[in-house]
């Protein structure tokens, strides 16, 4: 009897503890990631090369990485320099791997090459081969290109109505099979129009997710995004990702851990607050304690900001397992 195979949908930072979780399951993982990031050290040899953006694809290979034997080898993923002109603020996992889409001219030869050397525990695929950015409207009619905007701060937000990758591309081949021979499809969680919504709308990913019948998990955010998402109700996240898809999820994973007060007044003092759950007649709620305890700690050197909350891979653990077995 063969191992199910689990597809995890997102960005790099966002899904990390659901693979960190997948991988002490008897599983096949395969990541799916958006490659529209320009922000940060990404951005920076994004500019420079004209590659497809590889920081959330780096961040996706060292959640594989097997911590028991390749520890060191995942701490080189994650290394930030701190200091040089030139390498200040680089992740050097960003740079290893844009020398290989350098050397083999292919982002999913580069990863699958990567694969080998880190011996990660899984698949990790772009969404598509292009070099694409995001471009996103607003319900004024304006259109803007490049993620890095959604991560700034304005007075007063403006509703997005929708996202695009541009220029035209297709799905990644890789992609559509591992979809087409999953037992589970899992979103998230992540950011949802700079994560989630960068992948879902690339051409064919519907498609292909449709054709599949693999159920479909879908983990709410937690907190608002102030220029992403403000003021959106969790039925507004859903109905969001359902749009996209062009058809229902099967399961809405939801935490029910309490936020610390302090760390509330951390977000409030950015315009952010927890996604309010007013989907509490659903049956496809799953609700669950979901925190991690520990809070992030934001690097000096890191130009792009992270969200101080995250999912606790120990506490998905048994969600994952629950639903891998219905």
């Amino acid at each position: 009897m063969r191992d199910k195979s689990v597809v995890v949908i997102g960005g790099g930072t966002g899904i990390y503890p659901v693979v960190t979780a997948l991988k002490k399951l008897p599983v096949k993982i395969t990541t799916i990631i958006a490659v529209s990031d320009s922000g940060g050290s990404t951005g920076r040899i994004r500019d420079e090369f004209g590659f497809p953006p590889v920081g959330d694809l780096r961040q996706s290979l060292a959640a594989l990485a097997n911590t028991d034997s390749q520890k060191a080898l995942q701490q080189l993923l994650l290394y930030r320099f701190e200091k040089g002109s030139g390498l200040k603020g680089h992740n050097l996992g960003n740079l290893i791997l844009t020398a290989l889409q350098d050397t083999y001219a292919s982002t999913t030869k580069a990863l699958e090459v990567a694969q080998q050397i880190f011996r990660i525990q899984g698949t990790v695929i772009p969404s598509t081969e292009s070099a694409v950015n995001l471009a996103i409207t607003y319900t004024d009619g304006t259109t803007v290109v490049g993620e890095h905007i959604l991560d700034a701060v304005t007075a007063q937000p403006k509703k997005i109505l929708s996202v695009a990758l541009t220029p035209n591309c297709q799905l990644n081949p890789a992609a559509a099979a591992a979809i087409q021979q999953a037992d589970l499809v899992i979103i998230g969680p992540g950011d949802l129009y700079a994560s989630l919504l960068a992948v879902l709308v690339t051409p064919g990913l519907s498609q292909a997710l449709k054709k599949s019948k693999a159920p479909i998990a879908y983990f709410l955010n937690l907190m608002t995004r102030h220029s992403q998402t403000h003021d959106m109700t969790a039925k507004d996240h859903v109905a969001e990702i359902e749009r996209t898809l062009g058809f229902p999820l099967t399961h809405i994973l939801v935490n029910s851990d309490p936020i610390e007060t302090k760390l509330l007044a951390a977000y409030a003092a950015q315009s952010e607050f927890p996604v309010v759950n007013n989907l509490l007649q659903d049956a496809r709620i799953i609700e669950s304690p979901l925190l991690q305890k520990t809070i992030h700690q934001q690097s000096e050197v890191d130009a792009v900001h992270r969200a101080l909350l995250r999912h606790s891979s120990k506490k998905i653990l048994p969600v994952l397992k629950s639903l891998i077995a219905s």
